[in-house]
């Protein structure tokens, strides 16, 4: 009967974060506000970015579900012995994407649809977190498997987003750098260690927003330009967890890598 009410609790919990979090996203939909735009001219260069309200809702979206996430985590058992930052990487970013995703989608129908996706996105992301803070549990291989496909799905959302709204090179770069390294950063963590491989993530942060800098010019759908992205992302983790985590030798760990990478740009290629 206890462990029935602990249940309870927790989707209570996780209830009334998902709500307060989509209460935000919808209010930019219902209210209508001008725009500023923040612009700093230099020789030879133009900065350009609109703040709208839809940009102070996403950040206070992110803010609410850190906190949200960090009080949800407290009420964790298993807590005490461990710290829980790298809980709220996951929720953060992902209420952030979501977030600036709805707020590029202007048609009603497919708005809708979003928001639909991303309220059953942030329901899986909070509760495979917090299943994650215990690794002896038994669904801990089922969160695991969850956070890497929400992780890896996230990611090609947000490039399919910036390719989708035309977002300048000088902010998408920074924006594939930091989502990239902080979700390698996210699944390294994943793999039962405990240890935090910043060297790995800030590699595969670089070369994911090379590959973004230099795909920028090209003809590509957004969906082209997400899988041609998201497929090097998947490969260079596999690549990490292979050499660091299964002690394989180089020959073997780059064999599973280059053949995602060779499908992710074939699937890419034939969307055309």
């Amino acid at each position: 009967m206890q462990e029935n009410r602990s249940h309870l609790t927790l989707a209570d919990r996780v209830g009334v974060l998902v709500a307060s979090v989509l209460l935000t996203y919808a209010l930019t939909r219902i209210i209508q506000s001008p725009s500023l735009t923040l612009t700093v001219t230099l020789p030879g260069f133009y900065f350009a970015f609109p703040l709208t309200l839809n940009t102070a809702m996403t950040v206070l979206a992110a803010a609410l579900a850190a906190s949200g996430m960090d009080g949800l985590m407290r009420s964790h058992p298993s807590l005490w012995v461990k710290s829980n930052i790298e809980h709220l990487l996951l929720p953060t970013l992902t209420t952030s994407v979501v977030g600036g995703t709805l707020g590029i989608l202007s048609e009603a129908g497919i708005w809708w649809i979003a928001f639909g996706l991303g309220a059953l996105l942030l329901v899986g992301v909070f509760l495979a977190e917090y299943i994650a803070i215990d690794p002896s549990t038994p669904n801990y291989a089922l969160a695991r498997a969850g956070l890497t496909a929400l992780s890896f799905a996230l990611f090609l959302i947000l490039a399919i987003a910036l390719r989708f709204a035309g977002v300048r090179m000088f902010l998408q770069v920074p924006l594939l750098f930091l989502s990239a390294g902080l979700i390698s950063l996210r699944i390294l963590h994943l793999d039962g260690t405990d240890r935090w491989d910043f060297p790995w993530a800030s590699g595969i942060g670089i070369v994911c927003a090379q590959i973004g800098a230099g795909l920028h010019y090209w003809p590509l759908t957004p969906i082209q330009f997400g899988l041609a992205i998201t497929g090097p992302l998947y490969a260079l983790i596999m690549l990490s967890m292979s050499m660091n985590t299964d002690n394989l030798p180089i020959r073997r760990a780059v064999v599973g890598p280059i053949l995602v990478i060779v499908l992710g740009w074939a699937a890419a290629f034939l969307l055309r």
